[in-house]
């Protein structure tokens, strides 16, 4: 396919800019301890540069570390000392050619006590975010003008320091967003009231700017064009701001939305589809004439193209999808769209960093670690590795060793790769699975490896290969727990009925277990027409879903009528009942039913090793297979892993049990 929009030169402002593809600002938790740039945070950000990007907007950056900081690790510029570390950092990405942005950000009310050492979080109005559950102190006029000075000196240090111009953080609910919005606005000086007084904060710093950094500095602003709370902006006070800031001379709009109210609209689950989000970048592209930055779950290059294509935006912000795959857009400028590693929104990263470790990605485990995993060396001895299981652990070692020159043979007893992630039914999640899927099974074959599909693992058919190693990726089965009555004939585990399609017609139906294919299979035994009650129960797999989307799943539910039971513990199973009872009164009572479907997750699934160490120098278990039952994460983590140190595994350790 021909990119030409993607690949056509644009500016903002009088900056050009060599494409029209932005990486937007997105935490990394990689800044020092004091929130000084780090070697570390140079290589994340220079291996974009080098992948193609046009434009790549810091990370939110504090210009007032003492009220302003909103996690526990924020890049700052409130201080001249922080200059040569963004100084290094811009010259680092313009060697590929890529412009610096730098995003400056005050967390207002949705910063919280502890990342400010215990001072009273500050916010326009003293209105409490349900989200953080603190109340803020109203700053005084004097402190509100003393804010609008820093952001301005935020931005004259980003000049110096050789950015090529500055966003404004004016969404997602923080400070400036606080000031924007009629819901948390409701000062009564100039700063709050009407919508010329709630805009003022942002005038001044946007006026202090171009005063300070010159008329041609490029200044943009990231708007939640709509926030998705009652009261909040809306698409049309989106476009009335939108309207106002390219008046007083800002030079484009970054068209976001949400607030930490409504999180999974800033930071996608995978139930959203790809670009939902693009009609608020198109609503604003009518209103204005500057340029209108789209982004949201764009992961396909054909699709950014037909965004730019169709007009409704001039810039494409690839966010998540640069941290899965750096190349993106290197891949895509190459005619090389099959071996991109497109982003399928589980989440990992917002989860890392939200327990304040760095930045990862579950299908990139480089992510954050750039300067660990530099170069594969390649080996200087030709050497056959043997692979039994094709799930993602399995898919992953392969294709690794393979970059790295081993010959490879990958058994799969299934008829097709990626194990325990063909489990996943709901649409929009299960074609971003494919996603993944797709990209490990097109590197694999690129490369040459040997799979080898409904091939079972056979001892005798193994040793006659004389292989130099053996790799058990054999995945994970489903746990059945320990409970009176759980061998009666009508009980089921998941993964039975996703292999049998067998999901009854008008029955009694009780699901216990939660995770995100606990809830799938839940939805879909309703839709069959089924009387289905749904026992949560507490889960490895079911902690990792995060708040937000956990309540968008359970109101799924009860709208397809299903009973809902938390907090229960279950006693045992009888043949038309499963006996609860209530883990707060103790209070006991029946719920009837037909069947029981089990989803409580998997447990590891090793049944080979054993025997392969009495006939194998050197065999490895990696992924679900030791005891990680259900992390797509960490079982291509193990994968990567064990093929990048695989000669240092062998030569310190020989025979080795767990990665």
């Amino acid at each position: 396919m021909n990119y030409t929009h993607l690949f056509n030169k644009g500016t903002i402002g009088k900056l050009a800019l060599k494409n029209r593809i932005v990486m937007p600002p997105m935490e990394t938790n990689l800044s020092g301890a004091e929130g000084e740039i780090t070697d570390h945070q140079i290589r994340y950000y220079e291996e974009r540069a080098k992948g193609g990007t046009g434009l790549i907007i810091v990370e939110m950056t504090s210009i007032e570390y003492d009220y302003g900081k909103a996690s526990a690790v924020q890049t700052r510029i409130d201080d001249d000392r922080f200059i040569p570390g963004f100084h290094r950092l811009a010259n680092t990405l313009h060697k590929y050619g890529t412009k610096m942005f730098v995003q400056l950000h005050h967390g207002g009310r949705q910063s919280c006590s502890i990342y400010i050492n215990g001072r009273q979080i500050v916010a326009p109005s003293p209105i409490v975010s349900a989200a953080v559950g603190e109340e803020p102190r109203e700053l005084t006029h004097a402190e509100v003008r003393e804010l609008v000075n820093k952001f301005i000196m935020g931005a004259v240090r980003s000049k110096i320091a050789g950015a090529d111009g500055v966003e404004i953080h004016a969404a997602h609910g923080y400070l400036v967003n606080q000031f924007l919005s009629p819901l948390t606005n409701i000062r009564k000086d100039e700063y709050g009231g009407s919508f010329e007084n709630r805009m003022r904060f942002l005038d001044e710093i946007i006026a202090g700017i171009k005063e300070k950094c010159g008329r041609d500095y490029p200044v943009t602003v990231r708007l939640s064009v709509d926030e998705f709370v009652n009261g909040g902006i809306d698409v049309e006070l989106g476009k009335r701001i939108s309207m106002h800031l390219e008046r007083i001379g800002v030079d484009a709009i970054h068209a976001s939305a949400g607030t930490y109210e409504s999180f999974e609209t800033i930071i996608e689950s995978p139930l959203y589809e790809q670009g939902w989000r693009v009609y608020l970048a198109e609503e604003i592209k009518k209103a204005v004439s500057i340029p209108v930055i789209a982004v949201g779950v764009i992961r396909e290059p054909e699709f950014a193209e037909s965004i730019l294509a169709d007009g409704k935006a001039d810039f494409i912000a690839i966010g998540r999808g640069q941290i899965a795959d750096p190349e993106w857009v290197l891949k895509v400028m190459e005619g090389r769209e099959s071996e991109i590693r497109k982003c399928i929104c589980c989440m990992h990263c917002i989860r890392s960093v939200s327990k304040n470790l760095h930045v990862q990605c579950a299908i990139n485990v480089r992510a954050g670690r750039e300067m660990e995993f530099d170069e594969l060396t390649p080996i200087q001895e030709k050497r056959h590795v043997v692979i039994i299981g094709g799930g993602p652990g399995g898919m992953e070692a392969a294709r690794v060793l393979s970059q790295k020159g081993y010959k490879i043979t990958l058994f799969e007893k299934d008829n097709k790769l990626g194990g325990q992630l063909h489990l996943v039914s709901k649409p929009l999640h299960k074609e971003k699975m494919n996603w993944f899927i797709e990209f490990e099974r097109n590197e694999l074959k690129r490369l040459g490896v040997d799979i080898r599909l409904n091939t079972e693992a056979e001892l005798n058919k193994i040793k006659a290969m004389n292989p130099y190693a053996v790799i058990l990726a054999t995945g994970a089965k489903g746990y059945i727990p320990n409970i009176p009555g759980i061998d009666l004939p009508n009980i089921y585990g998941y993964e039975y009925v996703y292999s049998h399609h067998k999901y009854f017609n008008q029955e009694k139906i009780v699901v216990m277990g939660s995770g995100m294919i606990c809830f799938s299979i839940t939805d879909q035994l309703a839709g069959k027409g089924n009387d289905v009650t749904f026992i949560e129960l507490p889960t490895a797999i079911g902690n990792r879903i995060s708040a937000p989307t956990r309540l968008r799943l359970m109101n799924r539910l009860k709208r397809a009528n299903v009973k809902i039971l938390t907090d229960y513990h279950v006693l045992r199973i009888q043949p038309n009942a499963v006996m609860i009872e209530d883990s707060v009164s103790g209070k006991q009572r029946e719920v009837e039913m037909d069947h029981v479907v089990i989803a409580m997750g998997t447990q590891a699934y090793n049944p080979l090793e054993e025997l392969y160490r009495l006939h194998f120098n050197h065999v490895f278990v990696i992924g679900d297979a030791i005891n990680h039952p259900g992390s797509l994460s960490t079982a291509v983590k193990d994968g990567f892993e064990l093929a990048y140190v695989f000669e240092s595994q062998i030569c310190n350790k020989g025979s080795v049990v767990t990665v």
